[in-house]
């Protein structure tokens, strides 16, 4: 009997002798290797912008704000998403030890004890106690590779985590961020509001001593303290937005809205770069973004799956062997109650070859499937980039044009002011100068509120914040 299970042995080793399944290899033929994804962003240009200089992964420091460097390095060791994103990490690792262990010798101890009364005998008699006590173990020969595929797979899915966790970091630095300088926009557009309200109370002011003096009339009076109470107005809708963003900010921190950080509420100076921003390339932006290296680990372990699939084509062969003791309870330790076994433990599922050939074909198309989707990732990330940097780039040059537009505005209202307090300009001109200059003072104010959102958005869309 031993030359033919020899040879059996021999005849399975060289039938599953190689890794089941096809090895894995990074796409060669994807949006990532296109010679438009790889090169320079088409907005990347104009004042501001440097599109060589590589991004740095602490990218918020090119603030130089302390405060800012502070809050984030708070939320990213107490955000409540990062920390479900590391409890994900950590059970994904603990599936590839599980994987891992496949590899090694499995035991198992078994024992209990019968009682059997044969049919047809008395029903005084008690019946026939018996026993058995066992050890086993086994070990897998993998020579399919099943094993090495799941492992492959497990190992893949970590890493694919780990970049879900490092997407994670990067969203919550940028909303961080983002909090923070809305908090910083609400107090400086509040400033500049105020402004123009102590403006147009000088003006009102200005007006009831013209009118008490029988310069003036009622009507500028009136109409004087309309101009101030609609800007007035206005005051509370930047109070508000300043206390959102300050609750915000506290969850981000991953504390309760009531204990919002008091020493940035104060904060009325826009946060700005100490120097031209820098985006790198399309190839930079690909190896960076954590959301295209989830995508290609899913690939990798999809493919491995694939293997894993495939490896059922095969027989799966370990080494057991038992030892134990069994019989009646009247003869325990007799040398007729001991029993062993060794030899290679054989499990094929031949007879349901199809159900195993359906299952490759599944973990095929979730291949093809990874492969489209990798692809989408990579074009989005693009996509989001070349955009944020455009709407940077418009809004930039918008700001610039409000900016004199504003200074414009205010050089006509001390115009106006002029012109009206020595008797040569009428009340209306005045408040229409005034209003223009109130309109374009708020506006501009407004649109270099919003170069600093745009500037965090470039930066989230770089995908930077993760080491």
């Amino acid at each position: 009997m031993r030359k033919p299970l020899t040879a059996s042995l021999i005849a399975l080793a060289l039938t599953g002798c190689a890794t089941a399944g096809p090895d894995y290899h990074p796409p060669e033929t994807s949006a990532a290797t296109a010679p438009g994804a790889t090169g320079p962003f088409l907005s990347a240009t104009g004042p501001g912008i440097d599109g060589s200089a590589p991004l740095p992964d602490h990218w918020w420091r090119l603030y130089q704000d302390p405060q800012l460097d502070g809050l984030i390095e708070q939320a990213l060791s107490a955000n409540t998403d990062l920390r479900v994103a590391q409890a994900n990490l950590v059970r994904a690792e603990a599936v590839l030890r599980e994987a891992d262990a496949g590899r090694d010798v499995t035991t198992g101890i078994s024992g209990g004890t019968t009682l059997a009364r044969p049919s047809g005998t008395g029903t005084d008699l008690p019946g026939n106690v018996a026993y058995n006590f066992g050890v086993s173990a086994s070990y897998p020969i993998d020579l399919n590779g099943r094993l090495r595929r799941a492992i492959e797979a497990s190992q893949a899915d970590v890493e694919a985590v780990t970049a879900a966790r490092d997407y994670v970091r990067v969203s919550v630095a940028a909303a961080t961020a983002r909090a923070y300088g809305r908090v910083c926009a609400a107090n400086y557009l509040l400033g500049v509001n105020r402004k123009v309200v102590a403006l147009q109370r000088d003006t009102l002011t200005a007006t009831r001593r013209l009118f008490r003096g029988g310069r003036g009339t009622a009507f500028d009076v009136s109409r004087a303290q309309v101009a101030v109470e609609t800007s007035e107005a206005a005051l509370p809708a930047f109070e508000g937005q300043r206390q959102s963003a300050l609750y915000l900010l506290a969850t981000l921190l991953g504390k309760p809205p009531a204990d919002y950080p008091r020493e940035v509420a104060d904060c009325a100076v826009l946060p700005s770069l100490r120097s031209p921003l820098p985006t790198g390339d399309g190839a930079a932006l690909i190896r960076r973004r954590p959301d295209i290296r989830q995508a290609e680990r899913k690939i990798a372990g999809d493919t491995a799956r694939l293997g894993v699939a495939t490896a059922a084509l095969y027989p799966q062969i370990s080494i057991g062997g038992s030892l134990g003791l069994s019989g009646p309870l009247k003869d325990i330790g007799g040398g007729t109650s001991f029993g062993f076994s060794l030899g290679p433990l054989l499990s094929w599922s031949f007879p349901n070859r199809p159900v195993v050939k359906a299952r490759i074909a599944q973990a095929d198309a979730q291949v093809q499937a990874d492969l489209a989707g990798f692809d989408g990732s990579v074009l989005e990330a693009l996509r989001q980039t070349e955009t944020a940097l455009e709407t940077y780039r418009r809004d930039a040059q918008r700001a610039d044009a409000l900016a004199r537009a504003s200074g414009s505005a205010a050089q006509s209202a001390a115009q106006a002011g002029k012109l009206f307090r020595f008797g040569r300009g009428d009340f209306l001109s005045l408040l229409d100068a005034q209003r223009s200059y109130a309109g374009a003072e708020v506006t501009s104010a407004a649109a270099r509120a919003q170069l600093l959102d745009d500037q965090l958005a470039i930066f989230l869309s770089l995908g930077g914040g993760w080491e």
